[in-house]
């Protein structure tokens, strides 16, 4: 990590953020020194996410379940889990969480086990499942009997390929890497990109949802357009269903996620 720190224009030790390798063992050695992993890794051109960021909506849902006097033998479900696995293994390290691991992409499969291998005990926390049927978000994961206190999402949140390059060279520019084009997050297409965007995947996550809304308890999802939230709340209103959105800040970066749950004695539509 040494080989990576430099001294900014303020004189205070910092990192190149342009710089992938940079960002990566930066976040390596944020979990190994705060959350007592012996190892954590993505392959090449895969998300590296920013560990506080991500610490955030972990907290958050903690909150969120606390307000229905939820603290223990809590169980949560992350779609997409992604390589990095990041939001699993921080619900397991700061709350001893339960949690288990979705997506449909065998090599984030493989990579995000590896993760939970890679530091002893942690694979007592975490489960690890393939989503065989792209078609569905919950079937096929969540199995009969089986309980979950909440859900967590960051969907892929550009509608398209172009779409996702037009962003990534605008975040290249803030960085001053114009003239490059490798990500400094990484990223593989079904990370950046899906049919319709996140608007489009939430709104199928909140149809299927109500399906399972004995066996889940809050269903939550990041949404990092501001503008894709009237048509979702449209959605949910439809559907009867109670929902909130929580506002996030860290530093100069503002996030949000909406949560929202069904009343058992009333179906929705």
């Amino acid at each position: 990590m040494e080989k990576y720190v430099l001294v900014n224009t303020y004189g205070n030790k910092s990192i190149e953020f342009s710089d992938r390798a940079a960002v990566l063992h930066l976040n390596k050695a944020l979990l190994k020194h705060h959350y007592q992993l012996k190892d954590w890794n993505i392959p090449e051109n895969y998300l590296c996410p920013p560990i506080p960021g991500r610490a955030d909506y972990i907290h958050y849902i903690a909150d969120l379940l606390e307000k229905d006097g939820i603290k223990t033998s809590v169980k949560g479900l992350d779609i997409g889990v992604g390589a990095n696995c990041i939001y699993p293994i921080l619900g397991a390290k700061i709350y001893n969480w339960k949690m288990l691991g979705a997506d449909i992409h065998p090599n984030a499969i493989a990579a995000a086990k590896a993760n939970v291998n890679a530091t002893p005990g942690l694979g007592e926390f975490i489960e690890i499942r393939q989503q065989e049927e792209t078609a569905y978000i919950f079937k096929g994961i969540v199995k009969e009997g089986e309980v979950y206190q909440f859900t967590m999402c960051n969907p892929p949140f550009h509608p398209s390929k172009e779409a996702a390059t037009k962003g990534t060279l605008l975040k290249l520019k803030n960085l001053g890497q114009v003239g490059s084009f490798a990500l400094n997050f990484g990223g593989q297409a079904n990370e950046l990109f899906c049919n319709g965007g996140e608007a489009l995947f939430i709104k199928r996550m909140i149809k299927e949802s109500i399906l399972y809304r004995s066996q889940i308890g809050w269903f939550t999802s990041l949404v990092s357009k501001k503008e894709n939230l009237p048509n979702i709340y449209k959605q949910l209103n439809k559907l009867k269903a109670t929902h909130k959105t929580v506002e996030m800040q860290q530093g100069n970066k503002q996030s949000r996620f909406v949560a929202w749950k069904f009343d058992l004695n009333r179906k929705g539509r």
